[in-house]
């Protein structure tokens, strides 16, 4: 699956390393609504072209992930400082 990277040179490895470490600072830097976004250009960093066929839930089941997803933000980032701004889509 990643026979690319057999064939990359030491140049062409540090430029694909240095790709992939942006994405991830950027995905990292993700705050407040932009949090909940589906983040299909992290797929587009994989050399094999992606047309995942995601599936949904229901509304009601994806709020409630929702809702636990945002608990999970008040354990595991406490002290992160709110963004009390309606969404402005």
């Amino acid at each position: 699956m990643d026979e690319d990277l057999e064939r990359m040179d030491r140049d062409a490895l540090l430029v694909e390393a240095r790709k992939l470490r942006n994405a991830i600072r950027a995905h990292c830097d993700a705050t407040s609504h932009d949090l909940c976004w589906h983040h299909s250009d992290m797929w587009a960093l994989l050399p094999e072209r992606l047309d995942p066929a995601i599936a949904v839930p229901p509304l009601s089941k994806f709020m409630r992930g929702c809702i636990c997803y945002r608990q999970s933000l008040d354990e595991q980032a406490s002290d992160a400082p709110v963004h009390d701004e309606e969404f402005d889509g």
